[in-house]
């Protein structure tokens, strides 16, 4: 491999340094072949790899940027993806934060195919169309706000159902253990991830000058014996592995374990008459609590007139997908069914299919399970549900996944106080559980293993999709169980790939983390309250209601200072 300088803290022997065994490719070696990493580097979300072979410009997956603002940015960077020069895109699966900015592509400029299973086929067509629907509001949100501060230009939304619509009907599904060219000299197998329904990671055989070189792309890897899908599947040996590093860290409680604390959960609230509130994405993790909750409802564990509410119509349509492609359940899900059970039913399971029957389970008293989207508490039904349950000692709050840096779901998990919820604070009474068994992701000992299938001294690996301190921790575990060369690229890195060979590379540390002027941004935040407090000379004589209407902002304005003075 090689590049464009070290990495950045490497000097030294290190598990994030490489090994250096060549400088330049030599002439023989032909084209070179690049990746870049535009996503998933050093956080979770954004996965898209764009790698350049054989003249060919391809990408694994082409995910949504979620977390501050200054990761948020990122989604409306599309210069960097050159939409118009890729041939295709293979997609691992439909999580957003790996399909979610195929629209946008499509919009500007992209003509080619996009490859995935049938279940993320199908997966992916509500879930885009969802994304789109949530774009187009929130523009058209930002657009009345505006509005309010004299600002007439329409704010254009990331995409539109017309961009998903278009982007869907670029999909061409491939089974598992089929190889395929989408362009010469690639070829392609989809091989079980075990994550969610139709997961794949990916085997790249890329063949320059009659030299094969293997890649692996692990995708979001699933973790052994996960409810409804099948353990991971293992690669032929690769010279580069991109591996995710999500909880690299850590390992999860096992599935007994957390359907125990699950049972704790829904007794503690009935027992005080509250709500158990289930923030879940709505693809997979709102399927898994659907079969936990069966599984409890057949030992007695979960009373007959606590009614469960699935309040999250993505994840209504995503369960009926489900349903419709058995032939991708594990063998114990199979069984069931035989048997004439339904894992993904109860008997007190209602759906609620529009937002007044949503807006009704906030006024119904009593005990219940509702559970809603999103999972990170930042978007969607679930945010009224909290303004509602939060302050109430008796309610429970069961996080199930993974919850993103900056996210209301993070902050409540890291024992916050307070939560700002539409323009309010809330307070944080109810009881918290996090529940980690229900992670559709592999632990630590999980990664490892798979690893240790197929590894051998030469292979080359990349962490991606994790934050810093997980990938540090495996990165290490890798170097130590198996003497393996492990790089954390960066934002915007990019490498060049050749077997045997080293990498030299240089991140833009400008775009990986851009840095903050803490001295302008508080000088400027002092300049703008003195200038506040100059245009408020006189605000008593100016009428009533507009004196109410200042005065509230002022003190929105102090409730936002106390809540960040909170968790500074």
């Amino acid at each position: 491999m090689t590049g464009r300088g070290p990495h950045p803290g490497a000097a030294g022997p290190s598990v994030l340094s490489v090994r250096i065994r060549a400088t330049s490719p030599s002439p023989e070696q032909g084209e070179r072949m690049n990746i870049q990493f535009l996503g998933a580097a050093q956080t979770v979300t954004g996965s898209c790899y764009m790698l350049e072979a054989n003249g060919t410009r391809f990408a694994v997956d082409c995910g949504m940027h979620q977390g501050n603002s200054e990761i948020d940015k990122r989604n409306e960077n599309t210069d960097i993806y050159r939409p118009g020069d890729i041939a295709f895109f293979l997609v691992t699966h439909a999580h957003i934060d790996h399909t979610g900015l195929l629209p946008r592509m499509t919009r500007e400029g992209f003509k080619g195919d996009i490859y995935c299973t049938p279940p993320t086929r199908d997966l992916m067509d509500i879930m885009l169309q969802d994304s789109a629907h949530i774009q187009e509001m929130e523009a058209e949100w930002e657009t009345r706000k505006q509005s309010r501060f004299g600002r007439r230009k329409p704010v254009e939304p990331l995409y539109t159902m017309a961009d998903a619509q278009s982007a869907v009907r670029k999909l061409r599904p491939v089974e598992y253990n089929a190889p395929f060219e989408p362009a010469p000299g690639i070829r392609v197998t989809y091989k079980d991830a075990g994550h969610i329904l139709g997961s794949a990671f990916l085997e790249i055989e890329v063949t320059e000058n009659g030299t094969p070189t293997r890649l692996v792309f692990s995708g979001d890897l699933g973790r052994p014996n996960q409810l409804i899908v099948n353990d991971p599947d293992h690669p032929a040996r690769p010279d580069y592995l991109f591996m995710e590093s999500t909880y690299g860290d850590r390992d999860h409680k096992d599935s007994e374990n957390s359907r125990a604390e699950l049972a704790q959960a829904i007794a503690y609230s009935y027992g005080h008459g509250e709500k158990v509130i289930i923030p879940a994405f709505a693809v997979e993790r709102t399927q898994q609590v659907l079969y936990t909750l069966h599984m409890l409802w057949q030992d007695g564990k979960l009373p007959a007139d606590m009614p469960v509410y699935i309040d999250s119509p993505l994840a209504i349509r995503a369960t009926e997908i489900f349903r419709k492609h058995p032939r991708f359940y594990d063998e114990d899900l199979k069984a069931a069914y035989a048997r004439g059970e339904d894992p993904l039913s109860l008997p007190n399971l209602r759906y609620t299919l529009n937002s007044q029957e949503s807006q009704a389970l906030n006024g119904m008293k009593g005990p219940a399970v509702i559970i809603s989207a999103s999972g990170m508490c930042n978007a969607g039904r679930i945010k009224h549900h909290l303004r509602h349950n939060l302050w109430r000692q008796g309610a429970a709050i069961v996080f199930v996944g993974y919850q993103g840096v900056g996210t209301p779901g993070r902050k409540i998990v890291d024992g916050a106080q307070t939560i700002r919820l539409f323009n309010e604070d809330v307070a944080v009474n109810a009881k918290v559980f996090t529940i980690g068994g229900f992670s559709a992701h592999a632990g630590q000992s999980h990664l490892l293993d798979w690893v240790g299938a197929f590894q051998h001294k030469d292979m080359e690996v990349f962490l991606v999709h994790g934050e810093e301190k997980a990938q540090t921790t495996l990165s290490e575990k890798l170097h130590e169980r198996y003497g393996l060369t492990v790089h954390v690229p960066t934002y915007m890195e990019e490498v060049t790939l050749k077997p045997g060979r080293t990498m030299l590379t240089a991140p833009d540390e400008s775009r990986a983390h851009p840095r903050v002027d803490w001295e302008f941004l508080l000088g400027d935040t002092e300049a703008k309250v003195a200038l506040l407090r100059q245009r408020l000379a006189g605000v008593e004589t100016r009428p009533w209601v507009e004196q109410v209407d200042i005065r509230d902002r002022v003190a929105d304005l102090n409730r936002e200072i106390l809540s960040l003075l909170s968790q500074v």
